[in-house]
C-alpha cells in the first residue's frame, strides 16, 4: 500500500490504512443528524476526531440516507461553507473533504479551506461537477450508487454486483482521466442501491478493485448491512462495524470512513500487528 494524494499542495501519503472521520452538519442524517449543527459542538467533535487519529474530516451538509431528498444548493452552502471555514481556521493541520454532489458547493467549500471532494453521485446529479474537480485539482472520491438517495433502496437489482461496479469504475475513471483528474479514490458505495446480500458480496470481493491501483475507501460505519443482519439500530452497531472493518482491511481498504475514529484506529493497529506476524512467518 503506497498512495499519494495531492491535497491542494499538501501531500497525503498512504502507506498504511487511514481513518476519515464523519462530520454530518445536517438535521436528518441516519445516525448523528442534528448533533453537529452548533459551532461549539462541531469544533469539539473535530478536535476529538483529530486527537483520536483521523487523517481526514469529511464534512457533509446533505443527508444521503435512504429516502432522503437532494436539498437546495443555497441551503447546503449555508450549512457547509461556514463549517469548513471554522475548521480550517481552528485546525489548520486538518485535511477536510466535502461530501457533496453539487459543483457550486464543491467550489465554495474548497475555496473556504477544503482539500478533497467526496461525491456519492459520480457526477450524475450535476454535469459541471467533474469539470469543477478537474479545475480545482483536488483529489476526488468516486462512489457507485444505483438510483438516488430517495429511490436507491427500491428493489436494487444486479446480475453480478461486483462486475457491475467494476464496469462502472472503468467507464468513470476513463472520463475523469480525460479531464486530467489525477488523484482518485474509489468507494463501492455500501448501502447505496444495494441489498444486504449485494453489500456482503462487494465486501467479500473488494480486493477486485485493487486493479485500478488507487486508494479504496470503505464506508461501512453503522450502516443497514450491519443493522439488518443483527436486527439492531445504528446506535447499537459499533461492534458490527468493527468486525466488518477488519474484513475491509483484509480486502484492501486503505481508508475507513467512520463515525467512531478511536475504535477504527484500534482496528487498524490490530490488523497491522497481524500483518507483521504473517509477514515474519513468510520469511522463515
Amino acid at each position: 500500500m503506497n498512495y499519494t494524494l495531492n491535497c491542494k499542495g499538501r501531500l497525503l501519503t498512504i502507506t498504511e490504512p487511514i481513518v476519515m472521520g464523519i462530520l454530518n452538519v445536517t438535521p436528518d442524517s441516519f445516525y448523528d443528524g442534528g448533533r453537529y449543527t452548533q459551532q461549539d459542538n462541531i469544533l469539539r467533535q473535530c478536535e476529538k476526531m483529530l486527537l483520536d487519529g483521523a487523517a481526514i474530516i469529511d464534512v457533509g451538509g446533505m443527508s444521503s440516507r435512504p429516502g432522503a431528498e437532494v436539498i437546495d444548493t443555497q441551503e447546503e452552502l449555508k450549512r457547509v461553507v461556514p463549517v469548513v471555514e471554522i475548521i480550517a481556521k481552528t485546525f489548520p493541520e486538518a485535511l477536510i473533504s466535502i461530501d457533496t454532489v453539487k459543483s457550486k458547493v464543491a467550489q465554495a467549500a474548497i475555496n473556504a479551506g477544503g482539500h478533497i471532494i467526496n461525491d456519492i453521485s459520480a457526477g450524475q446529479f450535476d454535469d459541471a461537477l467533474y469539470e469543477t474537480v478537474a479545475n480545482l485539482k483536488v483529489p476526488y472520491i468516486l462512489m457507485h450508487m444505483q438510483g438516488t438517495p430517495k429511490t436507491m433502496q427500491h428493489h436494487p437489482n444486479y446480475t453480478d454486483v461486483v462486475q457491475h461496479v467494476l464496469d462502472f469504475f472503468i467507464s468513470q475513471i476513463e472520463v475523469l482521466r480525460s479531464l486530467t483528474v489525477r488523484d482518485i479514490v474509489l468507494d463501492v458505495g455500501f448501502g447505496f442501491g444495494k441489498s444486504v446480500e449485494h453489500n456482503y458480496q462487494l465486501l467479500q470481493r473488494m480486493n477486485t478493485f485493487e486493479i485500478f491501483d488507487v486508494p479504496i475507501l470503505a464506508g461501512i460505519s453503522r450502516k443497514s448491512m450491519i443493522c439488518k443482519a443483527l436486527k439492531i439500530n445504528p446506535k447499537q452497531a459499533l461492534n458490527g462495524t468493527t468486525a466488518l472493518h477488519i474484513v475491509a482491511l483484509q480486502q484492501g481498504a486503505s481508508i475507513l470512513r467512520v463515525h467512531d475514529v478511536k475504535e477504527a484506529k484500534e482496528v487498524i493497529t490490530l490488523w497491522k500487528q497481524l500483518e507483521r506476524v504473517v509477514s515474519e512467518e513468510k520469511t522463515y
